[in-house]
């Protein structure tokens, strides 16, 4: 899928297992290079990976196009944190080395990924764009809701087909290796996936006499990928700590006194940076320079998010619509209303004093 960067230059945007690194080729080679010339360039693909790649070029594309959408999500999600999901330019792991920590971040980076190359897929499928799939038409028959009888019909989403290729596919490279970081992937992995299937939705159509609804037709269709969104997030919150079982085949929670199962939580193995200063080795950026609210007590205000810093106030004019008015018809006009706002961002970290005298 060609898309535009912000230097206006188009490319193809193929994901090597979705998280960890991207290749981008300029969009006029495509038909030169071929699916199978494309998929051995790109670094890092285990066989399986390789395999599938070439077999299914129109499932990369979709798994492309969803790749945009999850970071977009991640972003949303995170746009008042210290880390904001914040993707690096001309870097191969989108991320940076952030996603190399086994970190609360990184199970979210994992999961919700996972989730949206189950979501790209799958909707995919029902908008006839792929080969290999379609609606899903097992459901047949009549079956009931708390509304009543309806039928089985219209084009339910193929939700077991977009979890089947993405666990295949993002599945693969953790496979190859047993340790606690691979462990943690995998589960996280299955979290995002569940995640998208928890959401599935019936959908109807009416049928009868002045729409009075005597029969109808339903099927099953995915809800908005927000609704994804806000539970990882929700799990994120929740993420639990685990070590590697001595054995190598599961997990145990760090903390004893932890009741319940871990099987739809993320789970991680180290603890995260703080985030406030710029840290390479950590991939922190720092919160230097970021915007904050004042008026916040939660993570977006200026306290949480400067680290106790401090903050910078710069007074910015800023041009709205106001006064709007119907005109008929059909059009609404408005006045453009000039106004003085204060901008409140995050001071840079102070060198101690040593440095500045040796």
């Amino acid at each position: 899928v060609c898309f535009e960067t912000t230097k206006n230059k188009k490319y193809l945007f193929l994901i090597y297992c979705v998280t960890n690194s991207v290749l981008l080729f300029p969009c006029r080679y495509i038909g030169a290079l071929g699916a199978r010339v494309i998929c051995d360039n790109i670094p890092g693909l285990v066989n399986k990976q390789r395999q599938l790649c070439q077999r299914h070029p129109d499932l990369m594309q979709s798994i492309s196009e969803g790749a945009k959408e999850w970071i977009k999500e991640c972003q949303h999600q995170f746009r008042h944190h210290r880390w904001n999901c914040s993707t690096l330019d001309r870097d191969h792991t989108v991320f940076g080395r952030v996603i190399l920590r086994s970190s609360r971040e990184a199970a979210f980076v994992y999961s919700i990924s996972s989730a949206g190359v189950v979501y790209a897929i799958t909707r995919a499928c029902s908008q006839g764009e792929l080969k290999s799939c379609n609606c899903d038409g097992q459901k047949r028959g009549q079956d009931n809701d708390d509304k009543g009888s309806f039928d089985w019909g219209g084009c339910s989403d193929n939700i077991s087909h977009g979890i089947k290729f993405a666990k295949a596919f993002v599945d693969a490279r953790e496979k190859m290796v047993k340790d606690a970081r691979a462990l943690m992937n995998l589960h996280n992995n299955r979290c995002g996936r569940m995640a998208v299937k928890r959401f599935m939705k019936l959908e109807c159509k009416c049928h009868g006499v002045s729409g009075s609804c005597s029969l109808r037709t339903c099927w099953l269709a995915m809800s908005d990928f927000r609704r994804t969104g806000d539970y990882l997030r929700r799990k994120y919150n929740s993420a639990v700590e685990v070590t590697m079982n001595q054995d190598g085949t599961g997990f145990t929670v760090a903390d004893r006194d932890f009741q319940g199962s871990t099987r739809n939580e993320l789970v991680y193995v180290e603890n995260s940076p703080d985030y406030c200063l710029m840290d390479r080795a950590a991939g922190s950026l720092g919160t230097a320079g970021r915007v904050c609210n004042k008026s916040s007590r939660g993570t977006d205000g200026c306290e949480v998010m400067c680290c106790g810093r401090g903050y910078d106030i710069m007074r910015v004019k800023r041009v709205t619509k106001c006064e709007c008015k119907f005109k008929w018809c059909c059009a609404v006009e408005c006045n453009d209303c000039e106004d003085v706002v204060d901008v409140h961002t995050c001071k840079p970290h102070k060198r101690p004093e040593w440095l500045d005298t040796t």
